[in-house]
């Protein structure tokens, strides 16, 4: 049998060493590359897919690379907004509200990429953040969150989208303007928000019309996405008494049959409910004040898989 030569050894040792070099730094930045994924496009399948391919094209990047995490930034920013594109005719099509899909965080966390949703918290992927980018462009999205997410600068957003700098000052800008308007100003504490979803079940589940509206802010608006495979409505309802309404509504049409429970999506308690075993239907709240400003009713099949299975707590 030939032998091989000390330069072939030391090839393959090479070789070796720099793909262990190169999954570790994928590795360390999984997170950030999942993060830029999930909050562009906002559903957790199309997420994992970039963060695949994301992977795979940075094993052939070609050595040395003096920033692996703003590398990895480029790559994913741009296999997300390479999706956005190409899911902009399903989503024209889509019926009814489209909700960002619920993504199971925190301790006991078992969908996809737990490592990492288990360290994220409500600032970096709240629905009602999720909810406003997606009135964004595609650059507007990854601008605000590369800047005011992951503190990229504007040089590295600029690389990353393929625009100049004072173009992405502006985007940015504009982005997190819209943000802000559309979003609480303050992430309540997690305690806090469990306090005040239970407050919503209680009054939902007991049929107490007064306790449910103490609980809605005035301008409280409830938007459900059934993507025309469950019952939802199809644009959203405003108001405390319409809202109370519905939900009272829903509560005595339903109640019997399902079972509650708490969960942690997108960093914040929010509660799901099972009927014969299944997650149907999950309601997040957005709070301003200890009020419920926003309530996402998801009821899309499609985008409860995470939540299958046996209740975690």
């Amino acid at each position: 049998m030939a032998q091989r030569s000390a330069d072939d050894d030391g090839g393959a040792d090479s070789g070796a060493g720099r793909t262990v070099s190169r999954d570790a730094d994928f590795l360390a930045h999984r997170g950030m590359v999942f993060t830029i994924a999930y909050d562009v496009l906002g559903t957790v399948a199309d997420a994992e897919d970039v963060v695949q391919e994301t992977y795979l094209r940075w094993r052939t990047v070609p050595d040395p690379v003096r920033n692996p995490r703003a590398y990895l930034a480029r790559i994913a920013t741009r296999q997300a907004l390479n999706t956005v594109r190409s899911a902009a005719r399903r989503r024209e099509d889509y019926p009814g509200e489209w909700l960002p899909e619920p993504l199971r965080t925190g301790a006991g966390a078992d969908g996809p990429a737990t490592p990492e949703t288990a360290a994220l918290t409500a600032a970096e992927v709240s629905t009602a953040m999720l909810v406003v980018l997606q009135t964004l462009s595609g650059p507007e999205r990854a601008g605000f969150i590369l800047h005011d997410v992951f503190g990229f600068g504007y040089p590295e957003i600029a690389e990353a989208l393929e625009s100049g700098q004072p173009a992405v000052r502006q985007l940015v800008h504009r982005a997190r303007e819209r943000v802000e308007r559309g979003t609480p100003k303050t992430q309540p504490d997690p305690a806090e928000h469990r306090a005040a979803v239970g407050r919503f079940l209680e009054a939902t589940m007991t049929g107490s019309l007064q306790a449910l509206l103490d609980v809605l802010a005035p301008e409280v608006v409830l938007r459900s996405d059934g993507g025309g495979k469950a019952s939802a409505a199809l644009k959203p309802v405003s108001g405390p008494e319409k809202v109370a309404r519905l939900m009272l509504g829903l509560a005595s049409k339903y109640a019997a049959g399902v079972l509650p429970e708490f969960v942690e999506l997108n960093g914040l308690p929010a509660v799901a409910f099972r009927e014969d075993g299944s997650v149907t239907t999950v309601f997040q709240l957005s709070l301003v004040n200890g009020q419920v400003q926003e309530i996402y009713a998801m009821r899309n099949p499609d985008k409860l898989g995470q939540l299958q299975g046996p209740p975690v707590g």
